[in-house]
C-alpha cells in the first residue's frame, strides 16, 4: 500500500510538471510572431478565463459536482473583484512577455516570485521585516540580475512586462490570503474559477476593446478552433493538477516539483525555440537565485514546524497538569497515557501531510505555486 500510495504520489507530480512545462511552451508557440502568430495576449487570458468559468459553472450549476459558496455583496466587491484584478493583470502582463523575450529567461525572472511577495506581505502587515529572510531575498535578486546580463537578447519591454505580472501575482497571492481567510471562506480550484474566472473575464474585456480589438480588425488572424480548445483545456488541466499535487503530497514537494519543472523547462525551451539561447552567465545567475530561493523556502518550512511544536507542547502541558491535578486530590486516575497521544498525534500536522482525506487546500498552500503554473 505503501508503495502503491508513493508511485501515485509520482504520478501526480510527473502530470504537473508536464501539464506546467506543456501550458508555457504552448503559449510561447501560440503567442510567438514567429510560430503560430497570434499576438494577441489579452484575448488569449480572455479566452482561458471565459472557458474556465465555463467548465465552473457546468460542474457546480449542472452537474452539482460541489456547492457554491455563500457569496455576499460585501465579499464579492471587496475580496473577489480586486483578486480578480490582479490575477487578470498578472496572466495579461506575463502572457505579453512571450512576445519579447525567450521562455527560458523568463522562467529565470519568475525566481523573484518570492522576493516580490515577501515585500508585499510585508507591507500589507502580514509578514515581518527579518534580516535572514532579506538576505537571501538579496541573494535572489543579485542572481536575477546577473542572469539579465548574461542574457543575449534582452528586452526591456519584455522584462518589464513579466517583473510587472510576477508584481501583480505577488499582491494577487497576498490579498487572497489576507481578505478571503480573515472572511473564512473556503474555496477549491472548481469554485475559484466559478468566482474569480468570469470577474477577470471582465475586468480584460476594457484593456482588450481598446488595445487588441482595432488591430484584430485590420490584421490578417488565423483562428483554429481546436489549437484554442485545446490550449485552454491544457490551463484549465493544469490548474486541477496543482489541486492534486499540493493535495496529495504538500507544500514543500510542490515547490522541489516546481524547481525541477524550471530547469526541464529552461532545458526543453532551448530545443523547441532555437532563439533562446543560454549563456554561461544565465546559468550561473539562476544557480544563484536558485540558492535563495531554496534557503528561502527552509526558512519558511522551519517556521512552520516551530509553530508545530508551540502546538504541540499545549496538549503535553495540559495532560501533565491535570495528572498532578488528579494525583493531588487521591481520586482514582484512569489511564490517559493513550488518549494523551492519541490529542498530539491530532495536533502534529506536518506541512508534507496530504489535504485530499479532508478535501480542503489551502490559499497559502495554493500560493506557493503560483511562482510555477504561469
Amino acid at each position: 500500500m505503501i508503495g502503491k500510495s508513493l508511485l501515485l504520489t509520482y504520478l501526480y507530480l510527473l502530470i504537473y510538471i508536464v501539464l506546467s512545462s506543456g501550458v508555457i511552451l504552448y503559449n510561447k508557440w501560440v503567442l510567438s510572431p514567429k510560430y503560430f502568430n497570434f499576438p494577441f495576449p489579452i484575448t488569449l487570458t480572455m479566452i482561458h478565463m471565459g472557458f474556465s468559468g465555463a467548465v465552473a459553472f457546468l460542474l457546480i450549476r449542472v452537474f452539482k459536482v460541489v456547492s457554491p459558496v455563500k457569496m455576499t455583496i460585501e465579499i464579492y466587491a471587496t475580496c473577489v473583484i480586486p483578486i480578480s484584478a490582479f490575477f487578470a493583470s498578472s496572466l495579461w502582463f506575463g502572457n505579453t512577455a512571450y512576445l519579447h523575450i525567450s521562455v527560458a529567461f523568463i522562467q529565470m525572472l519568475k525566481a523573484l516570485m518570492p522576493v516580490a511577495t515577501f515585500f508585499m506581505a510585508v507591507l500589507c502587515g502580514t509578514d515581518n521585516l527579518r534580516c535572514d529572510v532579506l538576505l537571501n531575498l538579496v541573494l535572489v535578486s543579485v542572481g536575477v540580475v546577473i542572469s539579465s546580463y548574461g542574457e543575449i537578447h534582452f528586452n526591456v519591454i519584455g522584462t518589464l512586462y513579466q517583473v510587472t505580472g510576477i508584481v501583480a501575482e505577488a499582491l494577487r497571492l497576498v490579498l487572497t490570503q489576507v481578505l478571503l481567510q480573515k472572511k473564512g471562506l473556503s474555496l477549491n480550484p472548481i469554485t475559484i474559477m466559478y468566482y474569480i474566472a468570469p470577474c477577470s473575464f471582465v475586468f480584460l474585456f476594457i484593456p482588450w476593446y481598446i488595445l487588441e480589438k482595432p488591430e484584430m480588425q485590420v490584421s490578417q488572424i488565423q483562428f483554429n478552433f481546436w489549437i484554442f480548445f485545446s490550449n485552454a483545456l491544457s490551463a484549465l488541466a493544469l490548474n486541477f493538477s496543482i489541486f492534486l499535487v499540493i493535495g496529495r503530497s504538500g507544500a514543500v514537494t510542490a515547490r522541489v516539483a516546481g524547481v525541477l519543472k524550471d530547469w526541464i523547462l529552461i532545458a526543453l525551451s532551448t530545443v523547441i525555440f532555437p532563439e533562446s539561447t543560454i549563456t554561461g552567465l544565465n546559468i550561473i545567475g539562476y544557480a544563484i537565485a536558485l540558492c535563495g530561493v531554496v534557503m528561502y523556502n527552509y526558512l519558511k518550512v522551519k517556521d512552520v514546524r516551530a509553530s508545530q511544536l508551540i502546538a504541540e507542547s499545549v496538549p503535553d502541558r495540559v495532560t501533565k497538569e491535570w495528572k498532578l491535578e488528579k494525583k493531588s486530590s487521591d481520586l482514582y486516575t484512569p489511564d490517559i497515557k493513550d488518549e494523551g497521544k492519541a490529542f498530539v498525534a491530532d495536533q502534529n500536522m506536518d506541512e508534507e501531510a496530504p489535504l485530499i482525506p479532508s478535501l480542503k487546500l489551502s490559499h497559502i498552500g495554493r500560493s506557493l505555486l503560483g511562482s510555477h503554473t504561469s
